[in-house]
């Protein structure tokens, strides 16, 4: 008589992520990896107030065909926070950092993310390398200034008088009720209900120290500077013509939809999606975003 096991056999899931940690010129680095070592890339960003946590459900969905990979920066997330007088903390040290992270991984072709602080970050990137830029997805990262949304006003008001009442305003928006009006201040409230207070529960503790704090601050003031390179990015884009996809959720005050269309400017061959989100599509609109990032990435690289 053969004995049968009843005892089940199961294999770990292919296309769950894996969290890895990097030396990254002497930085500790939290990332996040998904897919083949050997598939085409998409190069993850995230965008401020959050890390590479933002990325957790689009990662898995994509994983069977593209090598997915997101980096925490510097001062967030799980990464080290070093100290000001060797990080600039500045959108140009972040764009060295993505730099030497790619090169550390060994991406030296990818599509890239773009999102929020993420799109500033990412294009830095790209004008160093426009070779290694196989496409850019953009969704929700700003970079033309007469589009900008009303809730730039706080931040254009210290621009203009950098004052410390004006100064405050924008500290009281680095704590966690801050963080969690970034998340569900402008959608309706169905679709707040889908976004998860992780986001902010999880992410204000990680942030809240006088350093990061202070970071966090520093990045808001240094978007008047950014503003100077809002033009090369616009030049990048009409100069390099990368492919490129535009999904958007307009329910954004800092980003409406003037800002997604924008784009077309500069690339007229992009595709443009508009949804009826806002700011975190990846939380109320990953099933209907996947389909269309698949099909797009799925004609960049049968080309």
């Amino acid at each position: 008589m053969t004995e049968r096991s009843s005892t089940p056999t199961f294999t770990a899931d292919a296309h769950a992520a894996a969290h890895r940690f990097a030396d990254v010129d002497g930085m500790q680095i939290f990332y996040r990896e998904a897919g083949p070592r050997d598939a085409p890339v998409l190069l993850l960003p995230h965008g401020y107030p959050c890390s590479s946590f933002q990325y957790r459900r689009l990662m898995p969905m994509l994983a069977d065909r593209w090598r997915l990979v997101a980096p925490d920066y510097p001062g967030f997330g799980l990464s080290d926070t070093p100290p000001a007088e060797t990080f600039g903390f500045d959108f140009d040290a972040y764009a060295g950092f993505l730099e030497a992270f790619c090169r550390k991984l060994g991406l030296d072709r990818y599509a890239l993310y773009l999102h929020d602080y993420g799109s500033q970050i990412g294009l830095r990137l790209a004008i160093r390398h426009p070779e290694r830029v196989a496409a850019l997805i953009i969704q929700n990262g700003d970079i033309y200034e007469d589009t900008l949304g009303p809730k730039y006003r706080a931040i254009q008001a210290f621009w203009r008088d950098p004052s410390a009442s004006n100064r405050a305003v924008l500290e009281k928006a680095v704590n966690e009720e801050g963080f969690r009006a970034e998340f569900v201040g402008e959608v309706p409230e169905a679709q707040a209900a889908q976004i998860p207070p992780d986001l902010w529960k999880l992410h204000w503790p990680l942030m809240n120290t006088p350093q990061r704090k202070e970071l966090a601050r520093q990045l808001m003031e240094g978007l008047k500077q950014n503003l100077e390179w809002f033009p090369r990015y616009q030049a990048y884009l009409r100069e390099h013509q990368p492919p490129a996809l535009i999904v958007w959720g307009p329910n954004d005050g800092y980003m409406p939809e003037a800002s997604a269309r924008a784009y077309l400017r500069d690339l007229p061959k992009a595709e443009l999606v508009l949804t009826d989100g806002g700011h975190w599509l990846l939380e109320t609109h990953l099933a209907q975003v996947v389909p269309v990032i698949r099909r797009f990435l799925s004609a960049v690289h049968s080309r």
